[in-house]
């Protein structure tokens, strides 16, 4: 059984820095890539940035890259790197997990990730 697990959300200013770590547990074997996705409240879920689980080529969506870095740290975690909070970076923080056999990139949107952890509240007070 698989299960992710994020750590690392809490409350922070604007400019400053938080890194969110998600541990994978199981399966994880089947991956194909692992995926940070992000809500705010009142808006859809949006890709932020995901890392081949294989080969840990990294993906960002556009606009993401430079304040985000996400990164393998060990066999089974990843982290994700944000610099330079701003108010809009407040949201719930997601990993999610694909282990789609015909996937060959990672995709930015949601529905091929079948496994999801509970997610990390992230506040950022301007």
């Amino acid at each position: 059984q698989v299960q992710l697990v994020e750590s690392g959300g809490g409350l922070a200013q604007a400019g400053g820095s938080l890194r969110l770590s998600c541990a994978a547990s199981g399966r994880t074997s089947s991956f194909v890539a692992l995926a940070w996705f992000r809500q705010a409240p009142g808006k859809e879920r949006e890709f932020v940035a995901a890392i081949g689980w294989r080969d840990s080529n990294t993906y960002y969506s556009d606009g993401k890259k430079g304040r985000f870095t996400i990164s393998r740290d060990n066999a089974k975690t990843v982290s994700l790197q944000v610099n330079s909070l701003k108010p809009e970076d407040t949201a719930v923080y997601y990993c999610a997990a694909d282990a789609s056999p015909w996937a060959t990139v990672p995709s930015t949107a949601s529905a091929p990730y079948e496994y999801w952890g509970q997610g990390t509240q992230v506040t950022v007070s301007s």
